[in-house]
């Protein structure tokens, strides 16, 4: 969640009577009995902007974040009337969104995502409740089971050797491969459809409209959340242009849902479906009888949000690792001795090489705590009033976790603005499991990932055989000049690396064959 400059931007542009429409509303409301009891402590907030003037336009996790250290790690403010609880420590987080998840696994109303958008069927979004369950359990058959995880394993490695050749063949396209990469292994999973090319149409429509949501707003971002009456703006009104980019991209949602949604079907009805996510649930779903419109709705929610909410991160992580490496090569020296030592010079590393090689492992914990793919989470609701360390947390609250600030507390982590894999090295179980970052940047309670396990398992494999296979240095300019890319991280719902440029090379000519060898014989078998 970003609360972004469009909080208060877009209220600039509101027509006159809407705007005394809303002020008079919101001085004449009489507050409530839970509104006059303790809250924890926060910032002093104005009458009807509450604390959202104090946000800045970019990086409000750090804003989040001084608040923190000032309020302590369970902080109070109000977003308009929107009351809001930032939770500036895991401890906190596990408290409230994992001990009393029954209580913390809601969803606010998000009516510019869900409403406006349409993507008011995807797991992320949906209200906490029958419909969650069912949704939370196809993800659970899909990405948590051992035995389901086992069948991805080909696509994974397939995906992977692709990876490579691309980084051999157009070493300058490397952030296409990855993209590509990515959104290949997730497709084949969700609709069966195997990834030929970088161009590929299906991989276009869905980055776009990955893009495009982004740009219009994220979930909890715009004022049409917190003041749900101007979701009835006229499109010809003053202040409806965010109603115009919303049914925009609705229209990219329309179609990214239905159209591998459809490719399956047909698919399916002509006897040569390939084995899927989407596939399966139709299949069932028919056996049992119980394929109704809902349950197709259903289904593109599913199968949609797999891409949507998985594919962005993991290229984002992958991204990041490659900054890191190419920052910092002494790291990657060490990492690619261990590699070596694990595989020697023969093969490529696969899965069950992985706890062998303790260095890695350290490097890509450090990888999601130097940048957590989405700083503050997407928020929770909280179902009902609730009492914590002697404070009232009201019914309706909207839960903010900083995980941002969770991997950056120079109390957790010793000068955290370095990078630093050996911080994760030589600990005790109980000092590794609490500070290991990947606890708390997959999200908290009955909302965290369930594709955590697939994401780990598909970077690892990735970022091993990258280091097996390649060298990776500093790219130079046309003048032969070191191009050192910056350690920056974008604004933003995900925290995207600042785009950066670097050289990849392979290790030898035996290695370039090997890649060449593995990537062949993975296509004929695909």
């Amino acid at each position: 969640m970003a609360l972004q400059s469009s909080l208060i931007v877009s209220a600039s542009a509101l027509s006159i009577f809407i705007l005394v429409v809303l002020v008079v509303r919101a001085v004449c409301a009489r507050p409530s009995d839970a509104d006059k009891r303790r809250f924890p402590p926060g910032p002093p907030a104005l009458p009807i902007l509450g604390n959202v003037h104090q946000l800045p336009v970019d990086y409000q996790q750090r804003k989040l974040a001084e608040w923190g250290r000032q309020y302590g790690d369970v902080v109070f403010a109000r977003f308009f009337r929107t009351p809001a609880v930032v939770l500036n420590s895991r401890e906190a987080a596990i408290d409230l969104m994992e001990k009393r998840s029954a209580k913390y696994s809601d969803r606010p109303r998000f009516i510019l995502l869900k409403e406006l958008m349409g993507w008011d069927s995807v797991l992320n979004n949906l209200p906490y409740g029958d419909r969650f369950r069912k949704h939370r359990k196809w993800m659970h058959d899909a990405f948590v089971s051992k035995a389901a995880l086992t069948t991805y394993l080909p696509i994974q490695r397939r995906e992977t050797y692709t990876l490579l050749a691309g980084l051999c063949d157009r070493p300058e396209l490397f952030m296409a491969h990855i993209k590509r990469w990515a959104a290949a292994t997730i497709m084949e999973i969700a609709y069966g459809h195997h990834v030929t090319s970088i161009d590929d149409k299906y991989i276009a429509l869905a980055e776009k409209t990955t893009v495009e949501t982004v740009l219009a707003g994220s979930p909890g971002s715009m004022l049409v959340d917190f003041f749900p009456i101007l979701k009835g703006i006229p499109l010809w009104a003053p202040g409806s242009g965010f109603k115009h980019r919303a049914f925009y991209v609705r229209s990219l949602v329309h179609r990214t849902l239905n159209t591998p949604f459809e490719m399956v079907q047909r698919a399916l009805r002509a006897g040569t479906a390939a084995p899927s996510f989407t596939a399966t649930l139709l299949e069932e779903s028919a056996a049992a009888g119980t394929l109704t419109a809902e349950q197709e709705e259903d289904i593109k929610g599913a199968a949609g949000v797999i891409y949507a909410a998985g594919t962005d991160t993991t290229v984002t992580s992958m991204k990041t690792f490659i900054l890191a490496m190419v920052l910092h090569p002494d790291v990657y020296r060490k990492a690619q001795a261990e590699v070596d030592k694990v595989i020697g010079s023969d093969r490529l590393p696969d899965y069950e090489d992985r706890e062998n090689m303790p260095y890695l492992d350290a490097i890509l914990k450090e990888m999601f705590r130097w940048n957590a793919p989405v700083p503050l989470g997407v928020p929770h609701r909280v179902q009902a009033d609730d009492v914590y360390r002697g404070c009232h947390i009201p019914e309706g609250a909207m839960i903010i976790p900083n995980i941002w600030w969770m991997t950056q507390d120079p109390d957790v982590y010793a000068s955290p603005e370095r990078f630093d894999p050996e911080r994760f090295l030589n600990l005790s179980p109980e000092v590794a499991a609490r500070v290991d970052p990947r606890n708390v940047v997959f999200g908290f309670g009955r909302r965290i990932c369930p594709g955590q396990a697939f994401a780990e398992s598909t970077i690892w494999l990735a970022a091993a055989n990258i280091i097996a296979t390649m060298d990776l240095t500093f790219a130079k300019d046309t003048l032969g000049r070191t191009i050192v890319p910056e350690a920056v991280f974008i604004s933003g719902f995900v925290s995207h690396p600042k785009d950066f440029t670097c050289a990849f090379r392979p290790r030898s000519d035996r290695i370039r064959g090997l890649v060449a060898h593995m990537n062949a014989v993975n296509i004929v078998t695909a």
